[in-house]
């Protein structure tokens, strides 16, 4: 009895030095930044200004960007949306960084207030009116002629309370001080700037919400956003000067993909750079082992706005610090073990991918700095859920299989009496999106997503646009096969293409004008700009064979007078 007892107390004694020796080991890195805080004055890292030095106290760094960092605190982590185009797109991150509970991004609609971004004299934004403009002789902007051409003011149809993505409570009221975590205010510590400006009443407008959720309730059945948007401008800005406060790897996909998350809780994908501008893909590479670029996802997004699509999610180039923005603000121990030092005193990651993520492939910077594309997040799903469609026109995703609509020149005829293409505007959305692709050259199309709340009323949201731009030299006649298999089109798509093609407008001229507000600008060199003349050629070429074979009333669909019952209606035939 008395041995059981001196074990029991053994026990007891074994346990109590365990839970002294963990407590201290938590709090040994906080002691340790405080010590190099009194010493230098600053616990940052020095890798954008020494590469070199970097190499020789990596150890040292480690710790201090540990406790910098806080990680792994599960408990400040907020959920996190998804950008992908798969159906498993609830969970964003193979990391620690796991959605802790789907009620936190919720709450930012009741308690996140705008915060200021620290601004730049750098490269103007689109939301600039005048600066960074390509002018022509005449002294008049194409991209502000274009914008004021009657086919781009084209009214869109009453919007009622199922025409929009969210209902706004103008009574909802903001307690942006009630959050726990402060990190999103002026990383200054100024406590004047730091102070919020409230109306009179304490009550917060609309106009004052964050821009990213300015842009999400801006969201209709028709557009993902305005063409005058003065949310998106802003909301570009933001994607470029807000401050990354956390870093976490995407889940699915092939290749590396990074969710960013900002002061203010805006969330973003960013895509890093593994090409040049000047570099095509390989001709003897697959389409579905082509290379992601970043800089196709921010052209891809000026020329869907140029078309008046409006279907892509704001994109922006940023020039980020690898050893700041990505290694210190992340929590995900996966991500963080892939950073080194190359031979050249550059800093790399490459993550954890099914394609490119090795040694072999890393992402290094110069010395730390890397560009990439930041694409605004999309509503969270449980907020708005999205439903994920196979493209009928699905490539085989195989070296030797040829899909069926590569062998069947019949194959319009069948999707035309399959659901929802049997009826409505989706099968003249899916039109659009082949035109759009044709243009950049992209073949990874192989699904696409709607709204779910808006049923089959509604537009395809263009996702995932990296695989674009990548053979300047080389038109792919084949993701054309689907216009020329249904010979279908919008009035107003056609009407507008014809005016693209004009002199005084000109596809490419519009589209280099546009891309010089992107702070990465120049983003395509000209030989591609020069390729999207040649490729709205072709498309014309199609449909006027298309017109000459089953005549103009038959191809073209009306839809520029119209009203909501005319949307609704069916539009097959």
């Amino acid at each position: 009895m008395i041995l059981f007892r001196k074990f029991r107390v053994l026990i007891l004694m074994v346990f109590l030095v365990a839970c002294t020796m963990h407590i201290m080991i938590d709090l040994l890195p906080k002691l340790e930044k405080r010590a190099a805080g009194a010493d230098s004055g600053d616990g940052g890292c020095q890798c954008a200004h020494h590469p070199g030095g970097e190499s020789q106290g990596w150890g040292k760094q480690r710790a201090m960007s540990a406790a910098e960092a806080g990680w792994p605190n599960k408990h400040t982590l907020r959920i996190l949306q998804d950008f992908s185009n798969e159906p498993s797109s609830n969970l964003t991150s193979h990391s620690l960084e796991k959605n802790t509970a789907a009620g936190d991004r919720t709450e930012t609609f009741r308690r996140t207030r705008p915060s200021a971004g620290k601004t730049e004299d750098h490269k103007p934004l689109i939301g600039d009116a005048s600066a960074g403009r390509t002018v022509p002789a005449h002294g008049v902007s194409r991209l502000s002629a274009l914008f004021e051409h009657p086919f781009y003011k084209v009214d869109l149809p009453p919007l009622t309370n199922d025409d929009t993505l969210f209902n706004v409570n103008t009574d909802i009221r903001f307690y942006p001080r009630a959050t726990a975590n402060q990190g999103w205010h002026n990383e200054q510590g100024n406590e004047e700037e730091e102070e919020e400006e409230f109306s009179p009443t304490g009550e917060v407008t609309a106009e004052s919400y964050p821009n990213w959720l300015r842009f999400h309730i801006g969201i209709n059945r028709y557009e993902l956003y305005s063409r005058h948007s003065l949310a998106l401008d802003a909301l570009l800005k933001d994607l470029v000067t807000q401050r990354i406060t956390s870093v976490a790897m995407k889940s699915g996909g092939t290749q590396l993909k990074l969710i960013m998350t900002f002061q203010n809780y805006g969330q973003a994908l960013f895509k890093p750079m593994k090409q040049t501008r000047e570099q095509e893909t390989p001709p003897d590479f697959f389409y579905f082992s082509d290379f992601e670029r970043h800089n196709a996802e921010i052209a891809a997004f000026h020329l869907d706005r140029i078309l008046d699509f409006r279907r892509v999610p704001p994109v922006a180039g940023r020039l980020v610090n690898m050893t700041k923005e990505i290694r210190d603000a992340t929590r995900d121990k996966k991500l963080w073990r892939t950073f080194f030092i190359s031979p050249a005193n550059n800093i790399c990651f490459y993550g954890e991918c099914s394609y490119y993520c090795s040694t072999e492939h890393a992402l290094c910077g110069k010395p730390d700095q890397i560009e990439g594309s930041l694409a605004a997040f999309l509503p969270d799903l449980n907020l708005a859920k999205r439903k994920t469609w196979r493209n009928p026109w699905r490539r085989s995703y195989h070296k030797r299989k040829k899909a069926e609509w590569e062998v069947d020149q019949d194959y319009c005829d069948e999707v035309k009496q399959t659901p929802p293409y049997d009826r409505g505007t989706r099968l003249l959305d899916v039109m659009d999106m082949t035109i759009f692709d044709f243009l950049m050259g992209n073949m990874d199309r192989h699904h696409y997503e709607t709204f779910e709340k808006f049923g089959n009323d509604t537009f395809i949201i263009h996702l995932d646009n990296g695989r674009g731009f990548g053979k300047h030299s080389h038109d792919e006649l084949s993701i054309l096969v689907p216009l020329s298999q249904c010979c279908r089109v919008r009035k107003s798509t056609y009407l507008r293409l014809q005016l693209l093609a004009k002199e005084e407008y000109q596809l490419s001229s519009l589209v280099e004008e546009s891309l010089l507000r992107d702070r990465l600008s120049p983003i395509l060199i000209q030989r591609h700009l020069r390729a999207l003349d040649r490729r709205l050629r072709l498309v014309l070429q199609v449909l006027a064979g298309c017109v000459e074979k089953e005549g103009y009333v038959n191809v073209v669909e009306e839809d520029l007078v119209r009203d909501t019952a005319t949307h609704r209606s069916p539009g097959h035939r």
